[in-house]
């Protein structure tokens, strides 16, 4: 057993609904196994356990790991891309780094960057958008696994509309897809997600396929993306006899508590309802639809409808894997939005990059919050001294304040110690 002291933040109940952030000033939670099996004030935990090592985390702030519930792993390399909207972007960034996946040795360096710059961020748990090539998300597992990362992810199916080399069949893509997820899927802490790239690269056949992968795959999550650009979305409606969006996969049986579908910048009502009644998540990547220009998010709309949300950082649209800047970015969002935004504290920011993507992601009885009976995944935030974040957080007033400055200041530098399953994973 160990005891873990330190100044403890989460959101066990959800701030959109009531709920607040809990604070612990001088936390002891004892953790046996990877599992907290108490928790109180320091004190009260060292005397019921006088025997135990104690991990001394005072000095810093002591979060939960982020969940980021979309993240690219192909694109890494193409952060950074100015000045395109979505289809132009996906054309000259993102797909020419998508193909070059078809090279193991080059995947297998990607995907050592990647599963490295989540950790270093802060994000033990991840839903990712895989690659086109069975070997590369090979290699994507098996990086996540060497580091210990909470990682779901899947071949990405497409059969017309883009490159060449990136397309499928049905025929193959449920064959390579469950041959994947034979060898994946609930081993270690990987998991299987279904995850054609949008409808607009997808036949109606393929989608059908999709959902036989699902039924296939028990526990596997389905995902992909959904109204992130005007344009894309008047080019699947006119591929779909005018359909709106989300039904291209609701007539599949594709959207329920399994479906995590990112952006839903541009919803119609009638979309935010099929969604509520499905009980689908939404990632909400800020920072990419700010770098793309895709718009402004309405949040408020989303949970007016019942919808869930979660944050993903789109990387490579996205600007990077912190969630704490897209934490930001989604407080600026409904900023700009005016009497449309929805004010935003820390608390709920906090609850986005944590509680709400471990329930998207079908994670919320073992990990989200700090609470009894969680997996102690965990994140140190201790900055350095001098710094602006830590001068910051010097005068803050209260917790609350001190957790708005980290989300504001605070980058993956900041970020001192990483734990899953009560294991240490970056120092």
């Amino acid at each position: 057993m160990t005891i873990f002291r330190g100044t403890v933040l989460d959101t066990p109940d959800n701030p959109f609904t009531g709920g607040g952030l809990r604070v612990e000033s001088d936390a002891g939670l004892l953790v046996t196994d990877g599992l907290i099996v108490a928790r109180g004030p320091f004190l009260d935990v060292r005397r019921a356990h006088p025997a135990e090592q104690v991990v001394d985390l005072t000095g810093g702030v002591v979060l939960p790991g982020f969940v980021d519930t979309h993240v690219h792993f192909p694109q890494i390399r193409a952060v950074g891309g100015m000045g395109l909207p979505l289809l132009e972007w996906l054309d000259r960034y993102a797909l020419p780094e998508e193909a070059r996946m078809a090279d193991v040795s080059y995947a297998t360096g990607v995907a050592d960057e990647f599963v490295h710059g989540l950790a270093a961020a802060g994000t033990t748990s991840a839903l990712v958008f895989g690659a086109h090539y069975s070997d590369a998300v090979d290699a994507l597992f098996s990086a996540a696994s060497k580091v210990g990362l909470r990682v779901t992810s899947g071949l990405v199916l497409s059969d017309r509309l883009l490159r060449p080399e990136l397309l499928t069949t049905p025929v193959r893509a449920y064959a390579e897809s469950l041959a994947l997820a034979n060898r994946w899927h609930g081993v270690g802490r990987n998991r299987y997600a279904v995850t054609p790239r949008f409808s607009l690269s997808c036949t109606d056949d393929l989608l059908a396929t999709c959902r036989e992968l699902v039924d296939a795959i028990p526990g596997a999550l389905f995902t992909s993306h959904v109204n992130e650009n005007e344009a894309e979305i008047a080019t699947v409606a006119d591929l779909f006899g005018g359909s709106d969006y989300v039904t291209t996969y609701d007539r599949h049986g594709l959207v329920d508590r399994r479906c995590v579908l990112a952006h839903n910048v541009h919803p119609t009502d009638v979309e935010l309802k099929m969604l509520a009644v499905g009980g689908a998540t939404v990632a909400h990547c800020p920072t990419s639809n700010a770098a793309l220009g895709s718009g402004l998010f309405p949040l408020g709309r989303h949970l007016q409808h019942g919808v869930r949300v979660a944050l993903g950082s789109d990387v490579g649209a996205g600007t990077g894997f912190s969630l704490l800047k897209e934490g930001l970015q989604a407080y600026f969002a409904q900023q700009l939005l005016a009497d449309h935004g929805l004010a935003l504290n820390s608390a709920h920011l906090l609850y986005l990059a944590t509680a709400a993507g471990a329930e998207a992601l079908g994670l919320e009885a073992e990990v989200g919050d700090l609470s009894v009976g969680k997996r102690f995944d965990a994140q140190l935030l201790r900055p350095t001294d001098g710094s602006p974040l830590a001068v910051s957080v010097a005068h803050a007033t209260d917790a609350e304040e001190t957790l708005a400055r980290i989300f504001t200041l605070g980058t993956p530098a900041d970020v001192q110690a990483i734990w899953i399953d009560g294991e240490l994973l970056h120092h």
